[in-house]
């Protein structure tokens, strides 16, 4: 339980600190922001906060992401790749955005994380799971989007049934 307590308050934490992006570009309230609008492909870190089973750490790493933008409708598939020294993780997701200005969004989604290495832990966990993922976007100048989620892998450890929490934040070319 104390486990389930300290993923949650991590998860929560960060989520607070990918709303940061945002404020930084915010413009003055409209009746309907339009959001960012566009694809991108961006990079940055990625740091795992959880460990396996027997307390190895899969901490700092990097990420790969993406975000293909779908015109007139709330939702992005994205693609994200978490990696670190001894392991990768692939994952396709699908998510709903909410604009919160002419240059920002809040998103929310789900998907699927593949494990490259079968011995290794990636930035989020050791086994294929199924990933909920919460984040922010913003454009902070022209075609360059700053972005941060947090992303929990469900049941995604070997020898447990414990979830894996990974933070991202990285910056982006919007397309």
């Amino acid at each position: 339980m104390k486990s389930i307590l300290k993923k949650a308050v991590a998860y929560s934490v960060f989520s607070s600190l990918a709303i940061v992006p945002l404020v930084l570009v915010a413009t003055p309230a409209s009746a309907q922001p339009a959001g960012l609008q566009g694809s991108y492909l961006g990079a940055g870190l990625s740091v795992g906060v959880t460990n396996d089973s027997h307390g190895d750490s899969n901490d700092l790493g990097g990420n790969v992401q993406g975000r293909f933008d779908i015109p007139q409708a709330p939702v992005s598939v994205r693609g994200a790749a978490l990696f670190n020294g001894d392991s990768t993780a692939l994952m396709p997701i699908v998510t709903y955005d909410l604009p919160v200005s002419d240059r920002a969004n809040l998103y929310a989604g789900a998907g699927y994380s593949f494990v490259t290495s079968d011995t290794a832990a990636s930035p989020l966990g050791d086994r294929d799971a199924v990933v909920l993922t919460a984040g922010a976007e913003g454009e902070v100048a022209r075609n360059v989007v700053l972005y941060g989620d947090a992303k929990l892998g469900l049941d995604a450890y070997r020898d447990s049934s414990d979830a894996a929490v990974s933070l991202q934040l990285g910056a982006a070319y919007r397309f």
